[in-house]
């Protein structure tokens, strides 16, 4: 009988310590576990209230154990002190089974949880990602747009500069040509004044295209067909020579014309002819005259292709019949600032 006894004391101390064991894994999942605080606080007192009646049962088991000395007879109270601790035993084991049934319940959920928030963990990530993918090519896309902007900013900079140099040129040859325009009315001027008598005996002075043009009618220097300047001629001449000798700057173009009617001598071969003799002539007169260098003299004739007056008349072939006296400035100056740079 005392070795059942102590049978079953070994087996009901091995299950208390099998109990004790469990309650210390269950202690430690309970720290791991934040949501299941009030489940395993509620666990923790049951447990300890467990342990209190371990520890009053490691009593009685001492209590049986002297009785059980004492009473080595009485296998009826030592029946019943057994049944009531296979009856304690089979509750604790039963609340035992209970709590790991509840903790793996509380794993499942917290499992569960766990993947939800996994899940939207990873989808949180892949948006997040999403977006520094596309903020990556938004500021791939601004550096370039910040570059073609400083780009065309300096390649503007360059053509407001260039536009500038070029305004400040054009203005220099607004400048120099109304330096030119001012100096030739002031030349028109003053061989209009010169030539004054003249101007009722067919000689105008006329200003075009920067130009002034003294226009000699055939009454006033040649006798018809003559390449001879006769003396009124040479006068007005001679006072166009004085003007112009004081003038460095200007060139002197003189152009024959003739009438369409057909000439023909031993020394004059026709119209053309005539009109450069006769420009030849008043040359020699100018250059005769004055200081003029003749390096700005032209003779030139145009015979009877570039007439005034197109119609075959007397009156229009009078027109035609004259000599002009184009004086042009020097432009030098105009075509270097133009092929400057």
């Amino acid at each position: 009988m005392i070795k059942k006894t102590g049978y079953f004391l070994g087996i009901f101390v091995l299950l208390i310590l099998q109990a004790c064991v469990s309650g210390r894994q269950f202690e430690e999942m309970k720290a791991a576990r934040e949501k299941c605080d009030s489940e395993l606080s509620e666990l923790k007192s049951r447990y300890e209230t467990f342990t209190a009646k371990e520890k009053e049962l490691n009593v009685r088991v001492e209590e049986l154990g002297r009785q059980v000395k004492a009473l080595t007879s009485d296998t009826s109270n030592h029946g019943r002190s057994f049944r009531r601790l296979n009856t304690a035993y089979e509750r604790l084991n039963a609340t035992y089974d209970q709590l790991l049934e509840n903790n793996n319940k509380l794993m499942e959920g917290k499992d569960a949880d766990n993947k939800k928030l996994m899940g939207q963990y990873q989808l949180t990530q892949e948006e997040l990602q999403k977006k520094e993918d596309r903020l990556r090519i938004l500021e791939a896309d601004l550096d370039k747009r910040s570059a073609d902007i400083q780009r065309l900013s300096m390649e503007m900079k360059a053509a407001e500069e260039a536009i500038k140099i070029k305004e400040d040129r054009v203005n220099e040859l607004e400048n120099v040509l109304a330096a030119k325009d001012s100096a030739m009315k002031e030349l028109r001027n003053k061989v209009s004044d010169a030539l004054l008598g003249f101007q009722d005996n067919g000689l105008s002075v006329s200003m075009k295209n920067g130009k002034v043009y003294v226009s000699l009618e055939e009454r006033l220097l040649f006798e018809s067909g003559s390449t001879v300047v006769d003396a009124k001629g040479v006068d007005a001449l001679k006072k166009l020579a004085k003007v112009l000798e004081k003038e460095a700057d200007i060139s002197v173009l003189i152009e024959g014309h003739t009438d369409n009617v057909p000439i023909k001598s031993a020394t004059i071969k026709d119209n053309w002819d005539l009109s450069v003799l006769r420009a030849t002539s008043i040359l020699r007169i100018i250059a005769s005259n004055s200081k003029v260098d003749p390096k700005r003299l032209t003779a030139a004739g145009r015979g009877e292709f570039l007439p005034i007056d197109k119609a075959n008349t007397p009156d229009a072939r009078k027109k035609n019949r004259r000599t002009e006296i184009i004086l042009t400035p020097n432009l030098d100056e105009l075509f270097q600032l133009i092929n400057t740079n």
